[in-house]
């Protein structure tokens, strides 16, 4: 079994709509992404003989979906009202709505998604909230 992988960070708000506690308010966490990719052949032929994928096309994808998120406030939909949004925008806040509550649980597996659907070789991504403490998702 061949594997790669490779990181990409984000700083983000966020604040969890309905939990009973500090995390029910907006703070921020600089998140770190690892992904990993794996797989049992190796390219064959052309500029990628030898490798499972080029580790710029995996690098590129798991930046563009880090790029996303950073410096914004994520939150989950539905759980701000719609006149804060506006006044958040209106203010010129970089805002990204989730459709699911923005846990390190439920980011690992949006972005293992996002990396799949590209059709690249993903098989776990892990994602850090603090140095300490992280959440995986693999197939």
């Amino acid at each position: 079994m061949y594997r790669l992988k490779t990181s990409a960070c984000f700083d983000s708000a966020h604040f969890l709509a309905g939990y009973q506690g500090k995390c029910s308010n907006i703070h921020g966490h600089c998140w770190r992404v690892e992904a990993e990719f794996s797989g049992e052949v190796l390219t064959q032929s052309g500029q990628e003989r030898g490798m499972l994928t080029d580790f710029s096309n995996v690098k590129k994808a798991l930046k563009a979906i880090a790029d996303s998120f950073d410096h914004t406030l994520i939150f989950e939909e539905g759980s701000l009202k719609n006149t804060t949004v506006y006044a958040l925008e209106e203010e010129g806040f970089a805002l990204t709505p989730v459709p699911f509550r923005p846990t390190a649980e439920n980011f690992a597996r949006d972005i293992f998604e996002k990396l799949s659907a590209q059709g690249l070789p993903v098989t776990l991504v892990r994602v850090y909230e603090t140095q300490e403490n992280c959440a995986e998702y693999e197939a």
